[in-house]
């Protein structure tokens, strides 16, 4: 279990424009088939004509600091468990970086379906930023003839069906959606999340009063595997250390990573879990070859969260074989309770 928030001032409402409807955290649900657009904005067109322009939802939806980390552009309420959301990855980004440099990272995609979970929660659902949410499970398979680098960013649509949605009284306490991605009108991948929610009161009774002081630190970071064994090129993007034991690993926590971190939190995002995993299996199948030439694509990934991984405590990494060459159990811990199991599939390139 994993959970993320996003605190926010929030600015001085602006009136809108009659045609623009601001994208506002917990206003009524928009009719079935209206297409959501930015709030509107007081300044002169530019000169090359009137639109449509493309932009980002608003960056607080996605629990995103960084405006250059929100992927997700547009979205379109059809019923209330049935949406469009419209997406764009680039051609290189600074940490879903291209495999072999051809291929979009499997990984953006559990991104970008993770963003459209929290976006929809607060613009669709009602959910005050604020709230915190509690990952619990995340399922992906990417179509790796649809994941190629082309010659401009790949623009994606996601069709959302929305199939456990749990409400105490109003409120949304909990939601599971199923994603399709398409890209060009072709099959990208699909996937599934489920989180729940909690106010900021229940989360402050539930997780460690110490994590919440000036005193809580994150373990000191230790020495990384080589980037190339993890499939990574700079070792600030490793987040594993090695051990003494065969596919066995420590968890490095860089709280500065601009990524991983891109806003404080007190506990291990669940984002930075999946990568340990990922580079867990990558380190696994380049155990022999310590300057490896093939990369590995994952294809297929489940994950569930069982537990909170906390910043200051030990977190060890373990791979376990199957039956298939290319699939892996990825299981880690933290003072004997298991935080988190994986199983992922990759595709050697």
């Amino acid at each position: 279990m994993t959970a993320s928030t996003f605190h926010t001032a929030r600015p001085q409402a602006q009136p809108a424009q009659p045609d623009r409807i601001p994208a506002q955290a917990g206003r009524p649900p928009a009719q079935p088939g209206h297409r959501h657009t930015p709030p509107a904005r007081d300044h002169t067109p530019p000169a090359c004509g009137p639109g449509p322009w493309t932009t980002t939802v608003p960056k607080e939806l996605v629990h995103r600091a960084a405006v250059a980390e929100v992927l997700l552009t547009d979205w379109q309420r059809h019923s209330e468990t049935h949406y469009t959301i419209t997406a764009q990855w680039p051609r290189g980004h600074n940490f879903y970086t291209p495999i072999a440099g051809t291929h979009h990272d499997p990984l953006i995609a559990a991104e970008t379906i993770r963003q459209a979970g929290a976006l929809l929660a607060h613009a669709e659902f009602g959910v005050p930023l604020g709230h915190h949410f509690l990952l619990e499970d995340i399922t992906l398979t990417t179509n790796p003839r649809q994941m190629h680098v082309g010659p401009t960013p790949a623009d994606l649509t996601l069709h959302i069906t929305c199939t456990d949605i749990t409400r105490r009284g109003r409120r949304l306490t909990a939601l599971r959606y199923h994603t399709t991605l398409t890209r060009e009108g072709q099959p990208a991948g699909h996937g599934r999340i489920s989180f729940t929610v909690v106010t900021p009161a229940v989360y402050h009774r539930i997780r460690p009063a110490h994590v919440f002081t000036p005193t809580h630190q994150p373990l000191p970071l230790t020495t990384p595997l080589t980037p190339q064994t993890v499939g990574r090129h700079h070792p600030h993007d490793v987040v594993l250390s090695p051990t003494p034991h065969p596919h066995h690993y420590t968890l490095r926590t860089n709280t500065h990573h601009p990524h991983l971190f891109d806003h404080p939190q007190d506990h291990i995002p669940g984002m930075l879990l999946l990568e340990a995993a990922r580079q867990a299996a990558t380190a696994t199948h380049n155990h022999n070859n310590p300057h490896p030439t093939t990369h590995h694509l994952p294809t297929h990934h489940t994950t569930h969260y069982t537990h909170y991984a906390e910043l200051d405590q030990p977190t060890h990494i373990h791979t376990h074989p199957t039956t298939n060459p290319h699939t892996l159990h990825i299981t880690a811990h933290q003072n004997n309770h298991t935080i988190f199991h994986t199983t992922l599939t990759t595709q050697p390139t």
